[in-house]
């Protein structure tokens, strides 16, 4: 396999692992809705780099380092519960726009919020924090290397190669998430936007519960 075939091989699965929605994505969908597209990009590159991360940790074969993750796997699965299912109760507690037009973000003038460069990194950093909670990630791209490499070749430039390609297509799906629901942000009204957040809430919290209950 060339190292090109390489590249878009793994980017189709980078793209098969972010599809699905969970917790990660929900979290997507909600920072861009409350936040605008550089909010929702911030989440999405913030998981794409946790996911790299892992990824170069079982591509380079950094035994100790994996093994040392995987064995405070459930304080990871705590603190990622307990993440969770902060960032569920405070969507389900903010408060709704006040500006009553059905289109805005509660200054009154119709425009939707944006987050500025601070925000935008807050974002990234949980999003990368909350991603690195889960340390079977290491096991998945290991399994993901031994099966994408070619026989006998492996070496340092294809696993970079394998991560890129892997990081590529995980950052295509969030632009394009991020793209469809910045489209309908600017359609819907406020009370539509309040009762996402509100499903989006409890949705996280409830994965929470499930992430506290796997390390107790």
């Amino acid at each position: 396999m060339s190292t090109t075939s390489l590249f878009f091989t793994a980017a189709g699965v980078g793209l098969a692992i972010a599809a699905p929605v969970g917790p990660m994505g929900m979290l997507c969908i909600r920072r861009t809705l409350t936040g605008g597209p550089r909010a929702g990009l911030a989440i999405g590159f913030g998981i794409a780099s946790g996911d790299a991360a892992y990824g170069l940790i079982a591509a380079l074969g950094l035994v100790g380092l994996s093994q040392f993750m995987l064995a405070y796997d459930r304080p990871l699965h705590l603190l990622a519960g307990l993440f969770l299912l902060y960032l569920g109760v405070r969507a389900l507690l903010q408060k709704p726009p006040a500006d009553g037009n059905g289109n805005g973000n509660g200054n009154g003038n119709g425009k939707l919020a944006q987050v500025g460069s601070a925000g935008a990194l807050r974002a990234y950093a949980s999003a990368l924090l909350l991603t690195l909670t889960n340390p079977q990630t290491v096991i998945m791209f290991a399994a993901l290397f031994t099966t994408l490499a070619p026989r006998g070749a492996f070496s340092p430039a294809i696993a970079l190669t394998t991560v890129g390609g892997v990081f590529a297509g995980s950052i295509a799906w969030w632009c394009l998430l991020v793209t469809v629901v910045s489209l309908a942000r600017h359609a819907i009204g406020s009370k539509l936007r309040v009762a996402i957040d509100r499903v989006v809430g409890l949705t996280l919290a409830a994965f929470g519960v499930v992430e506290i209950r796997r390390a107790l």
